[in-house]
């Protein structure tokens, strides 16, 4: 079993800065793909960014847009063990929400939410305007 452990969230004013965490543990989690998702009520979660075991990146075309311009992912393999980071800085009101870690067997990094068996609790984010 996969274990995923997210921290880091908190409340914010518009422009402000924040760093989430994520510890996964279990299986040899060093070698899947790894992704920090967004959930706000009413809609579906959508792939913030994902990243690869060789370290490959992905950004998620969600409705704040253009991720890849502000958010920045992050990742260390220790033995068995991995974790991922999500540095956000210059945060908008847009990118409120609950903030999910998800990991998959590595066959490529993907899109859907379906496609990850393992989640970790979530952690939230509030940005004020």
């Amino acid at each position: 079993q996969v274990q995923l452990v997210e921290s880091g969230g908190g409340s914010v004013p518009a422009g402000g800065s924040l760093r989430l965490s994520c510890v996964a543990s279990g299986y040899d989690v060093s070698e899947y793909c790894m992704a920090w998702f967004r959930h706000v009520p009413g809609r579906e979660r959508e792939r913030v960014a994902s990243i690869s075991p060789g370290g490959n990146i992905d950004y998620g075309d969600s409705r704040t847009g253009h991720e890849e311009d502000r958010f920045t992912i992050s990742r260390e393999n220790a033995g068995t063990k991995a974790s991922i980071y999500l540095q956000m800085p210059n945060l908008k009101p847009d990118d409120s929400g609950t903030y999910y870690c998800a990991t998959r067997e590595y066959r490529g990094c993907f899109r859907s939410p379906d496609e990850y068996p393992y989640w970790g609790q979530g952690t939230q984010v509030a940005v004020a305007a």
